[in-house]
């Protein structure tokens, strides 16, 4: 990982052009990799991929990106600084690139949603997740941010909230979550090529209506 110098020149030409920043939010070290609580990371890197950024840049305490989704510049973002943190890297790099919260969408799990069930959403509270909360403390409040929620499920039982999210999905479990990534990055094509509306209702509708027509129920 090389420590990148950020280039704010070319992302913020005209107003036509201002790009939008995706932020994963995880925590950082390779025990955490393939957790539930670290879905943001593994989506923002399934999206890198599959438009060919690279994240090959260190700087905002955030492992990051930058590219073009066609003609439109994209900022990926991962915070380093552990969940709870998450702001402290979010909030200077909006500032720094002078966006918007409208051109900034942040990806996380979610324990109200079923394992593998996505949700568009244009704004919102932090629903107790503490990296959200974070996250809203450095935009000074301001909740009108968008959101990828991607549902892992509810812990089962009397099982400790906190050590279902750091555990990693079960073999089931995991193979919905791979498809859930595979449909994220189409979630995430279509927030770049359309603004919020019919489209966006669309996708939450058919993403709850994929959960209603599984015959099986994967515990999470």
């Amino acid at each position: 990982m090389m420590l990148g110098k950020l280039s704010r020149r070319c992302y913020c030409t005209s107003v036509h052009q201002q790009p939008w920043l995706f932020l994963g939010l995880g925590n950082p070290g390779d025990k955490y990799n393939g957790t539930r609580h670290n879905i943001g990371f593994e989506m923002i890197d399934v999206f890198a991929e599959s438009v060919g950024i690279q994240m090959n840049l260190l700087n905002f305490k955030a492992i990051m990106g930058q590219g073009f989704v066609g003609d439109l510049p994209v900022i990926l973002a991962k915070p380093q600084t552990y969940m709870n943190l998450s702001g402290e890297s979010s909030g200077p790099l909006a500032a720094y690139y002078k966006l918007p919260l409208n051109r900034v969408l942040v990806v996380h799990d979610d324990t109200q949603l079923p394992c593998g069930v996505l949700r568009l959403q244009e704004k919102g509270g932090h629903g107790c997740h503490n990296g959200l909360k974070s996250v809203m403390h450095h935009f000074r409040g301001n909740k009108e941010f968008a959101r990828l929620r991607i549902g892992i499920g509810k812990p089962p039982g009397q099982m400790d909230p906190k050590a279902f999210l750091l555990q990693k999905f079960s073999m089931l479990a995991r193979e919905r979550i791979d498809g859930a990534l595979a449909e994220g990055v189409e979630a995430l094509k279509l927030v770049l090529s359309k603004d919020f509306g019919e489209s966006w209702r669309l996708f939450n509708v058919e993403q709850k209506y994929k959960h209603l027509r599984q015959h099986t129920i994967i515990a999470p």
